[in-house]
């Protein structure tokens, strides 16, 4: 009975949202009040937003002067997962809609708009944003139309990696900035540090937290596995780039042999107990705090925690990223080049009444203007002009400030809307994301960070790292970007299979060493009973017809 209650919870929470992602129409009045009839406010749902936005911050506005257009902008409510299956039931759409991964169902529901005419008549920007990459946004081999514009950025390079394994600053210099390539010195770093240091400030010396209470499950405890035993981001699956095979990740003996390492931790008091209970904010709050050594997290997630640790003068406790991988014989694919992937993205509804206002904001998003915008911001505020070139003035401001972006608007419409990438420059040969050379990077570390790195004798983060051609372009790009066919039974398993390997896992790595072969057979032999291999197939049929698709084939 209490978890039909949730559920219908669930279900009113996502219709109160549908009621404001679905609204639209001319905007009665300005900003200061004034009457205007040339805004249109346009409803658009992200299903990648967690947090509200009311598109009111300094960049929202300057979008809205330029474009005419007001962007309502809704999200799911609490992770709720029903909010676009509930837009198909009902047929109530917004404007506009970044899907994620449901965009195959709103395809089979007739929910979007085909934008190819479009784009062949009016969309400039567009097509000279994606040139010939346009043949990556297209649906299927079936359906070969385009329903959304891509997220990733077109030109990509290497400057920053993001959720790999990291270590505080200190920890690195205290030991004499040891090289850390494997799980095994990883290990030993923490244990050299800790019985050095049992406390820090007063507090308890924690080694490693992750967050595995909510789906943040997926990014500190699942996606660590893959990047440890050398495999590319492909979600849930491991991924033959050759054959375009396809096997379930916790099926592979690699992986097996990560989650052995982490249960050996947890069973030595390296992993944080509370790791698996614990809330996102009392999360947040024990990384602020400077006592928790590592983490293998994404920075986007942490970043909150970096900037409460930067604004309380705590530089050394911010944490470095590091190539670890199970053993020498593996390599980290953190600076791994997908090429452009774009295979989600934000798409225009058909029921919409201003579908041709929606491409044109779309195409203005994908211009030049548009992007400096969005990722510099206001000229005069957020960056001046010196010597012809674009200096950010607010860089240590955007380091220490959770709540930059939301507030300035620096960055926050960057993704999921068409973008450059960081590998591209504008027309004057600067660079569209501000901190995308070395120097503009290296501007932003700290000078604990850039002292750390001068004693391994590099510039960047990346220097770490292998070199992108050294790992090669992933013909398939990343597996979990595929839109999966409503028709298909792939997802519905692989849904079982997550929700099962979720708990299964959990208690395996919090379990006695002794259980740990047991329990993984155990595993295994009940993903063959949720007809994992048939899983696998339909994920080796979808990878090798999007290598069709794109020509790699």
């Amino acid at each position: 009975m209490k978890k039909k209650s949730v559920m219908m919870a669930g279900l009113l929470m996502a219709t109160m949202v549908l009621g404001t992602a679905c609204g639209s129409g001319n905007e009665s009045s300005d900003s200061s009040g004034e009457k205007s009839d040339e805004v249109t406010t346009l409803s658009f749902f992200s299903a990648d937003l967690t947090e509200d936005d009311p598109f009111d911050n300094p960049v929202a506005k300057e979008i809205t002067k330029r474009t005419g257009v007001k962007l309502e902008i809704s999200h799911p409510v609490g992770g709720d997962e029903q909010a676009v299956p509930l837009m198909i039931a009902s047929g109530d759409y917004p404007d506009m809609i970044f899907a994620k991964g449901d965009i195959g169902k709103m395809i089979d529901a007739e929910a979007l708009e085909p934008l190819d005419d479009m784009i062949e008549e009016k969309g400039d920007n567009i097509k000279k944003l994606y040139g010939d990459q346009l043949v990556r946004l297209k649906n299927s081999n079936e359906d070969p139309q385009i329903y959304h514009l891509g997220t990733a950025g077109v030109k990509t390079k290497a400057l920053a990696t993001s959720g790999t394994f990291s270590l505080q600053l200190d920890v690195l210099k205290e030991l004499g900035y040891l090289e850390i390539n494997t799980l095994d010195e990883f290990e030993q770093a923490l244990k050299d540090y800790m019985e050095k240091y049992p406390e820090i400030d007063g507090k308890k010396t924690v080694g490693m937290s992750l967050l595995g209470s909510d789906w943040r499950w997926l990014i500190t405890v699942g996606n660590p596995a893959g990047f440890a035993a050398g495999y590319q981001d492909d979600g849930q699956w491991v991924v033959d780039d050759k054959t375009g095979e396809a096997v379930y990740k916790f099926q592979d003996e690699k992986i097996k042999e990560y989650f052995k390492w982490l249960n050996k931790m947890y069973d030595e008091g390296l992993i944080d107990p509370e790791s698996f209970t614990q809330k996102y904010d009392t999360y947040i709050s024990k990384l602020s705090a400077g006592n928790v050594l590592a983490v293998a997290d994404q920075d986007w997630d942490i970043s909150s925690a970096v900037a409460a640790l930067k604004a309380d003068g705590k530089n050394w406790r911010t944490y470095a990223p590091l190539p670890v991988t199970l053993s020498n014989q593996e390599k980290s694919m953190s600076t791994k080049d997908y090429g452009f992937t774009g295979t989600t993205g934000i798409s225009i509804s058909a029921t919409s009444e201003h579908k041709e206002k929606a491409f044109e904001f779309l195409d203005w998003m994908a211009s030049e203007e548009a992007q400096i915008l969005c990722n510099w911001g206001i000229e005069g505020e957020n960056y001046e002009i010196k010597d012809g070139k674009r200096v950010a003035t607010d860089l240590e401001e955007a380091s220490t400030d959770s709540k930059y972006s939301s507030r300035t608007g620096v960055g926050a419409y960057v993704w999921p809307f068409p973008q450059w990438g960081n590998g591209a420059e504008d027309s004057t040969g600067q660079p569209i994301v501000r901190t995308a050379t070395v120097d503009l990077t290296r501007e932003n570390y700290t000078d604990e960070e850039k002292e750390v790195l001068k004693n391994y004798d590099a510039d960047l983060w990346t220097d770490l790292f292998p070199d992108p051609e050294e790992l090669g372009q992933a013909p398939h790009g990343r597996a979990y970007e595929i839109s999966i066919p409503a028709s298909s039974d792939l997802s519905v398993i692989q849904q079982r299979a997550d929700d099962y390997t979720t708990q299964a896992i959990t208690d395996i790595i919090i379990s006695s060493p002794d259980d740990f072969e047991s329990k993984w057979s155990a595993m295994q032999d009940k993903l063959e009973d949720l007809n994992i291999e048939s899983a696998n197939k339909e994920m080796t049929e979808l990878v090798q017809g999007r290598l069709e698709l794109w020509g790699e084939k």
